[in-house]
């Protein structure tokens, strides 16, 4: 059996990460927005179990308006007769286009009707990665002015005061950076999801498009991390 994500480990762990965040910071809007991400987690769950699971009324309803339309066309074809006198060749191309016509717009018809389904549940999925999205620029802003520069040369250089005043320590400061990190990447599991068994172009794209950008954001957060810990020279 090929390998697979699990749901309801991935609730777990959003939800683990909300506690460990609450406790370590209780009043910052990190705890705010892990607490978001924990409440999408647990969405997913449920959206992607009803894009997965055929809707079997819609199928049936499908099934019977093309059965219909079938029948509509039998029919017609049926009624035609041959012309007792002789057709002329202008004639014979006006009802081969009038004919081509109308098969034309009983296969987009047809087409429309059978991918109904999958361009609903497209739709669906595609509001909740732009969902998503947002949070993940949520987070990038939130560690965008966590600069460790100011907590290795503290005391050295004077605030403007134009930001808030930044009491974090060393170890603070990469705790929450630690947290923004596992946060993108619970976001990146989160939209993967939604495409595991559901096999949509549209949808495949936006999830790639988000684990490029929580990757990307990660590497920053990375980049501010190996220089929090670069030992002096």
């Amino acid at each position: 059996m090929p390998a697979s994500l699990d749901a309801e480990a991935v609730t777990r762990t959003a939800t683990l990460l909300r506690r460990r965040v609450q406790q370590r910071f209780p009043e910052s809007g990190l705890a705010g927005v892990a607490n978001e991400l924990e409440r999408i987690a647990q969405q997913t769950r449920e959206r992607a179990v009803w894009i997965a699971r055929p809707i079997l009324w819609l199928r049936v309803l499908v099934g019977a308006l093309i059965a219909l339309l079938a029948a509509g066309l039998l029919a017609t074809l049926g009624s035609l007769h041959m012309p007792k006198e002789r057709v002329e060749f202008f004639q014979f191309v006006q009802v081969l286009e009038s004919g081509i016509n109308d098969m034309v717009l009983v296969g987009a018809g047809v087409f429309f009707l059978v991918t109904f389904e999958s361009r609903l549940k497209r739709s669906r999925a595609l509001g909740a990665l732009r969902e998503l999205r947002a949070i993940a620029h949520i987070i990038d802003m939130h560690q965008l002015t966590k600069d460790p520069e100011w907590v290795l040369a503290k005391g050295e250089r004077a605030e403007t005061g134009v930001l808030p005043p930044r009491q974090m320590t060393r170890f603070e400061l990469s705790r929450y950076l630690d947290y923004c990190s596992e946060m993108l990447s619970i976001t990146g599991k989160i939209a993967a999801l939604y495409i595991q068994d559901f096999d949509d172009g549209g949808a495949l794209a936006a999830v790639n498009e988000i684990e490029d950008l929580t990757t990307g954001l990660s590497r920053k957060i990375w980049q501010k991390l190996m220089i929090l810990y670069t030992p002096a020279p």
